[in-house]
């Protein structure tokens, strides 16, 4: 399913993305614990070309909740197992 967010300016097409979070070490705490400092995503807007932009990742977790939610309706719908309780 195609999904868009802001951040990309256009919807972008259903498939395999790769996503990388970059996160550093919080200093001055008792325990381990890092702190997300970027998160991108990889692009492919032609063949041979790759660009890779900042996003939101709790923008980008919703468009994959929506997606997983979507995948799972259709799912249903093909089994005729409701989703509805």
């Amino acid at each position: 399913m195609p999904f868009m967010l802001a951040e990309l300016g256009e919807l972008q097409p259903a498939g395999d993305y790769v996503v990388e979070t970059q996160e550093e070490l919080l200093q001055g705490v008792s325990y381990l614990a890092y702190q997300r400092v970027q998160t991108q995503i990889e692009l492919h807007p032609r063949p041979g070309v790759m660009q890779k932009l900042t996003v939101d990742p709790k923008k980008l977790a919703a468009a994959l909740r929506r997606d997983e939610a979507s995948a799972n309706k259709s799912t249903d719908h093909k089994t005729g197992h409701s989703t509805q309780e």
